[in-house]
């Protein structure tokens, strides 16, 4: 179930299961296409399972190392303050190619958001106007509400989880208050006492996990409030974010951590978009603009923190961040970045980057690895020693930080943004799974004498 189901993520993420469901192809200019799953890591890339007699690598889908969810037997449903239905809000985002739309339009058409939370203080005043498919009521109210959908959805359609992503447009940063929700009970105190800083994310993040779903935030607010954490934990439940790693800070991740680990020294990290779609739109407020800026930032620190001999204790180089909304561009964001770095002898180095991203089109198949992933985790057990006892993971899923700009993990641990390092582990926590060793790439036996 996906929060903001009619937005560019959800209408795009709905009409591409369903044509690779159907097996659908469209035209285009260069002839036909078909429907694939490009971009999902879980759908599209491979995982080196070892080496055959011959020692050569053998390589298999990431969806095979252990039994997975298919995208194509997911029940989709969600809410949106907006009541345009699925093929219409298909339609107004303006993502996919119009003969793919006519094709999907009509069975899209039938689906309908249920209604939303919306409060005014917490997204841009600018989204006012697609706001008439609202649940009113009190705070206590509407979290009764949601979870009476959860549960519906399930029942319904009889499924044996629901997971609910957060795919709806990011909110201001909400203050963190002693009392208000620093723990699970005064969290949910605050919720029965409709306190003002309790977001519709954190609303829905709590509604999720009362109901035993998974709950995942891709938008950068902080939706995951220690009471949020702590609830989960008591729960047993499972939360993940924040913010789907798509284009511009993806790239930053890798080539931050290639230059760190270079021995070059970046001084200077200036990254400047510009997008036309809604999520630009909200953008373009700045206290929306603001929690996006704090999960783009983030992203380099551990790199940085790695490399003492390049960076002194508290150095860090200069992060600049820019988003500006440009509606005629549509969905197709542009991103520039130049990294100024310091070389040897005291030269410098810059390196200048244009990113063309079709927004949605990166961060659909996001959401397709969040829901595969977390599906996946909720299956997971372990046990250590002589414990007769067998556990789940924490109830925070660290294991998505790839498909996250800024990944929330469990209290105490640290947060790696390196992509490499984030692939790694996911890849090897599902080796272990199937009782492989982890991987690594000594090729020993390529290097020595036989």
């Amino acid at each position: 179930m996906m929060v903001g189901w009619g937005g560019n993520n959800g209408s795009t993420l709905t009409a591409s299961i369903l044509a690779n469901k159907q097996g659908i192809s469209w035209e285009t200019r260069k002839g036909p296409q078909s429907a694939n799953y490009y971009g999902s890591l879980m759908m599209a890339s491979t995982v080196k399972l070892g080496v055959d007699a011959q020692l050569k690598d053998v390589y298999v889908p990431f969806n095979e190392v252990v039994p997975m969810a298919h995208p194509n037997d997911v029940v989709i449903g969600g809410w949106d303050i907006s009541s345009l239905s699925i093929g219409d809000a298909m339609r107004r985002a303006q993502v996919l190619p119009v003969d793919l739309q006519r094709r999907v339009y009509d069975e899209l058409a039938q689906l309908k958001p249920l209604p939303s939370v919306y409060y005014p203080d917490f997204i841009a005043a600018n989204q006012e106007d697609r706001a008439d498919n609202l649940i009113g009521g009190t705070k206590q109210e509407q979290l009764d509400h949601l979870r009476k959908d959860i549960r519906e959805f399930k029942q319904a359609n009889g499924l044996d989880r629901v997971i609910v992503m957060w795919t709806a447009n990011t909110e201001r940063y909400a203050d963190i208050a002693a009392g208000v929700n620093d723990t699970a009970d005064n969290l949910l105190q605050s919720i029965a006492n409709g306190h003002a800083e309790v977001s519709p994310s954190t609303l829905f993040a709590v509604a999720s996990i009362l109901e035993g779903a998974p709950f995942v935030n891709g938008s950068p607010q902080n939706t995951l409030v220690p009471g949020v954490i702590d609830l989960a934990e008591r729960e047993r439940s499972f939360v993940g974010g924040d913010d789907f790693k798509s284009g511009q800070t993806k790239i930053k991740s890798v080539l931050a951590e290639f230059l760190v680990n270079a021995g070059i020294k970046p001084l200077a990290i200036t990254s400047y978009n510009h997008l036309g779609n809604n999520d630009g739109y909200n953008l373009s407020a700045p206290a929306q603009f603001r929690s996006k800026e704090i999960s783009k930032s983030s992203v380099v620190d551990d790199m940085v923190g790695a490399n003492n001999l390049l960076y002194k204790k508290n150095e860090h180089p200069d992060h600049t961040i820019v988003i500006k909304y440009v509606p005629s561009v549509g969905d197709s964001k542009r991103a520039l970045d130049e990294y100024v770095s310091e070389i040897f002898m005291g030269g410098l180095n810059t390196i200048s980057i244009y990113n063309t991203c079709e927004d949605s089109l990166l961060a659909s198949p996001l959401i397709i690895d969040l829901f595969m992933m977390t599906e996946l985790m909720t299956r997971v057990t372990y046990r250590s020693g002589d414990d007769a006892e067998w556990r789940p993971f924490h109830s925070v899923l660290s294991i998505l930080s790839y498909m996250l700009k800024a990944p929330v993990v469990p209290p105490n641990t640290p947060v790696v943004n390196a992509l490499a390092k984030q692939r790694m582990a996911m890849e090897n926590i599902m080796r272990a799974f199937v009782g492989l060793a982890p991987n690594n790439e000594m090729l020993l036996e390529h290097k020595a004498f036989h």
